[in-house]
Parts: structure tokens; sequence; C-alpha cells
């Protein structure tokens, strides 16, 4: 299958193709892409020199890492667990070579072989150019350090060697296809509205990731170390492209036959992946798009999902600015992350830290204090659209009822969740005796948070940039971000100092703290009232300022 330059193919397209492809032959074709990727990566780095900056960092950082992991595997040759380990980092690094495209589809720009539509390629010579062009890069670099380490601390004996010989690039080609096919195959959803918003998630997958690995390091500490994963790798060494530094071992251990069969299953592996990519790409160059007509088709169904709910609301400003709120929540790819990440971070640092055994119920006071990040800079998440508020407000009394509606929208989702993180804290603690006063803190912290954040949203207003997934204040205003966030946070504790003066009492008293409770809320409402109060003055005597603060993304 030739590509041509429409989803038919013109006349004479696919001779043409053909010649082009034999004269020019997959090893000239393989050199041409070689040379673009580096010409991209070139051109990258003259862009800015912040950018070049952070490439050598980055590489520098890559390469201790490398050497740093490299060195240790070396040192863990000869070790009892040492197949285990290596076992199981190369299905972990596999596993991220999986997953990678799907939340940085544009940290490549080669993985989006639709750039390549109009040109008269073969399928088969492409895939291999693609294939060695992947090999320059730090990704590449580390991999292959990975899979050198994870080779020489399981070869013992010359046929271990040799298996070894092979292993390792194999090891390395196999996480390039697996990329390269996983991309090649979820490229219409990567480069759509959903896509995007699955890369602003990145950043909560690499934090739920630390977490995990956090808590498995402190697992593994304890007794029985690295034997707790011998099951898991018993497994992984069955798994392509792990297999194949599993037939290393084998080998090393003299099992021949495991040996070859374990290797022969990463080389299949590597064929079908190959074989899947092909079969992607032809479908994808050839195929018309229809991902517009099916998210038209969607939306159109949609139109009236919010009916509902929507009715439940009261009337007004109050009731608009909710279902608005709510609804920038659900579609803005920027919103979202930030409420996915709060929303899942609250839960898992206060669990997890209960799980390990020495988490306390002040931890669940994480999710509120999160959660209530989210009320800060909130006409800066209108972006320039805010002057369609500012033309609604003419007074104190609106500024207050906007600004109210907004806490309101948030407390719907963050009241009951902070309250369910902390019974579910307790739950894992197994003392219910704190309820009370793990929920007073957290409405208080809450109150407090939304209170604050109403403040800052009207004092220190900044622009989000809407055409970076990483930027979330405009050039110049960076400053301004952290000093609002980080100030806010602070001064949200400070006020909180009265229930922590409380909680202090109790437990030096040996009091009840069940009073921890309505203090709590009663205490975290006016924290809210009074900067909604504070807010509104300024916003509705500053509205100008503030629309040039958030307009300048």
């Amino acid at each position: 299958m030739t590509y041509g330059s429409g989803t038919t193919g013109a006349p004479g397209t696919g001779t043409a193709g053909a010649a082009g492809a034999g004269a020019a032959g997959t090893g000239a074709l393989t050199s041409v892409f070689v040379r673009i990727k580096l010409s991209l990566l070139r051109n990258g780095l003259r862009q800015s020199s912040g950018r070049t900056a952070v490439f050598v960092v980055s590489i520098v950082f890559a390469l201790l890492f490398a050497a740093g992991q490299l060195l240790g595997m070396l040192l863990l040759r000869g070790h009892a667990q040492a197949a285990t380990l290596a076992v199981l980092l190369t299905a972990v690094t596999a596993l991220g070579w999986a997953v990678m495209p799907l939340f940085f589809p544009s940290g490549d720009e080669t993985l989006d072989p639709t750039r390549l539509v109009m040109l008269p390629l073969r399928a088969g010579p492409l895939v291999w150019a693609l294939l060695v062009a992947s090999l320059v890069g730090i990704g590449p670099l580390f991999t292959l350090c990975l899979a050198v380490g994870a080779g020489i601390s399981v070869a013992h004996g010359a046929f271990a060697v040799a298996v070894a010989v092979f292993a390792v690039p194999l090891v390395l080609l196999v996480c390039l296809a697996l990329a390269r096919a996983v991309a090649a195959a979820n490229i219409r959803l990567l480069t759509s509205r959903k896509g995007r918003d699955l890369a602003l998630l990145s950043g909560l997958v690499v934090a739920i990731g630390i977490q995990v690995v956090n808590f498995g390091a402190q697992r593994l500490g304890q007794a029985g170390g690295l034997a707790r994963l011998e099951p898991a790798a018993d497994v992984a060494r069955w798994v392509p492209p792990a297999s194949a530094v599993g037939a290393v071992d084998s080998a090393s251990r003299g099992a021949y036959g495991a040996a070859v069969a374990q290797l022969l299953l990463s080389v299949v592996a590597l064929a079908a992946l190959l074989y899947w990519w092909q079969r992607s790409l032809t479908k994808l160059m050839t195929a018309p798009d229809g991902s517009t007509v099916a998210a038209a088709g969607t939306d159109t169904g949609r139109g009236g999902s919010g009916a509902g709910w929507a009715r439940l609301l009261p009337e007004g400003r109050t009731g608009a600015v909710v279902q608005r709120a709510l609804r920038y929540a659900w579609r803005d790819p920027k919103a979202k992350s930030g409420w996915v990440t709060a929303l899942a971070l609250g839960l898992i640092v206060p669990v997890f830290n209960a799980l390990q055994g020495h988490g306390s119920v002040y931890w669940a006071c994480f999710a509120a204090g999160l959660l209530g990040t989210l009320m800060y800079n909130q006409f800066g998440q209108d972006t320039s659209a805010f002057w369609i508020v500012a033309m609604t407000v003419s007074s104190k009394r609106d500024a207050y009822v906007e600004l109210r509606a907004r806490a309101v929208a948030l407390l719907l989702v963050t009241l009951p969740y902070a309250t369910l993180v902390t019974v579910v804290t307790v739950a894992v603690l197994g003392d219910w005796g704190v309820l009370a006063e793990g929920l007073g803190l957290s409405y208080g912290l809450l109150g407090a948070m939304l209170g604050v954040g109403a403040w800052a949203s009207a004092f220190f207003p900044y622009s989000i940039p809407q055409d970076s997934a990483y930027k979330n204040a405009a050039p110049g205003q960076g400053g301004l971000a952290w000093a609002s966030m980080m100030g806010g946070m602070l001064l949200a504790a400070v006020l909180c100092g009265p229930l922590i003066a409380v909680a202090v009492w109790t437990h030096v008293a040996s009091a009840e703290p069940w009073v921890l409770l309505p203090l709590g809320a009663v205490w975290g409402a006016l924290l809210t009232w009074g900067g909604l109060h504070l807010a509104a003055g300024r916003t509705a005597r500053r509205l100008p300022e503030i629309l040039t603060a958030v307009s300048k993304a």
C-alpha cells in the first residue's frame, strides 16, 4: 500500500510512490528520517535559550541517572534477587514506553504519522525508517543503559552472554515499537480535544506514581525485602520484553529450553508490534477522518444533558454562575486537570499514609486544603472572556453574588468529598473517636481556603495561558501566581489558628473533641463569608484592572 495525497489516491500516485521507494531503498529512506529527527531536535533548540538550557539539563540528569542505574545493576551481579529486580525494571520501563505517547503526544513531532500523509511512501519501509529514527533521543539511551545493566547483572556463562547480546537490543526495539504502535493506533484521539485533556492529566499520573513508588519502597524496606517481588517477577519474565531478560537468567541457570522460549516470545512480540504499527499507518493514511463527524454527533446528543440537575439550582445569577462553573470544570481541559488532580491526591495522600502505619486524621485536612486552592484566581480562569462577567457587575452586591455562586459551585463537590476522605482515613486508622475532630478541622480549613481564595482572586488576578498544557501563568506573572497561592495558603493556616488551639486544648485537658465539629463548620462559614465580602468590594471597584490582568495570555 502506498500513501497518496488523498483518501483514495490520485491516478499514478501509487506507481510513483512504488518507484520512488524502490529507487531510494529502505536504507536511504532510513537515513533521511534520521536526519529529519536530528534536524527537529536542532531547530527546536534554536527557538530559545531557555529550551536549550532545559534540554541540556535534562540530558545531564538522564545520563547521571542512567549511569547510576547501570552501576547499581552491575553491583547487584551475583545477588540472589538480581534477576527479580532486572526483570521487573525492564517490565516497568516497557510500561512507561507504552503510556508515554498517551500523556506526552507532543513530546516528539515524529510520533504523529499524519504529518507524512502527503508523501508517497510504502508502509513497510516507513515503519523501519521511523523505528531507526526513534533510536535518537534521551529515552532510548536511558532504556539501552537499563537493558545493558539488566543483561550484565544476570548473565553468567558463555551461553548466557550470547543470549544477552541478542536480548539487550531486543528489549530496546520492543520498547520503541510499542510506543510507536500505541501512538499510531491512538493518534486521532491524541490530536483531539480529549487527547489534550489526557495530556493535561500527565501530572496526576506522575504524582500518583510517586506515591505508589514511595509506598512500595517502604514495603520493600520491611522484612522480606526484594523477596516480596518474586511472584511478580515470575510472571513478568514471560511477558515481553522482560522475557528477553528472563531468557538471559534462564540461560545462566542452565534452563536452555526456557531461555530460547522466552527469547522467542520477545521476537514474536516485536514482529506483532511492527505488524500492528504498519496496519495502523495504512488505515490512518488511507481512511477518511470521521472524528469530527463523531464529535459533532456526540455534542448534539449532549445538548440537554444538564437540564435535569440544572433545574435544581436557584433562579437568577446564582444558578447561572453555579451551572457555568460546573460546566467549565467538566469541559475546560485546565480546569478539569486541576479538579482531577486535587480529588485524586486529596484521597491518595492521607489514605496511603494511613496504610503505611504512620498516618493520622490530620492528614485528611490535606484534601480540604488542596480542593480549596481551586477557589484561587477565579477570574483568571475566565481569561479575556471575563469582560462578559464585568458587564453584568455594577455594584458590590453583584460582585458578592458572583463570587458566592462560584464558592457554592466548589462546595457542592468539595464539601462532601472532604467528608468522604476524612471518613475513609478514620476507617483505615480504625480510630472512630477522632472523626469529629477531623471533620471540624477539615471544614474550617476548607472555609478558610475559600474565603482567602476569593480575596486573592480579587487582589492578585493573573492570566492563565490556554495554548500551553504546562504553563499556569502568563510571562511576567509567575511570581504573582506563586505569591498569591503560597501567601494565601499560609494566611488560611493562620486563620485556622483558633481551631488548632481548641484541638490542642481538647488533648491537653482530655476533653471530648466532638465540639470541634460544629465549631469548625461555623468558623469555616464565617471565614468564607468574610473573604467573599472583602473580595466583592475590591472586585466592584477594579473591574477594568482585573480584566487587563487576566487577558495577558
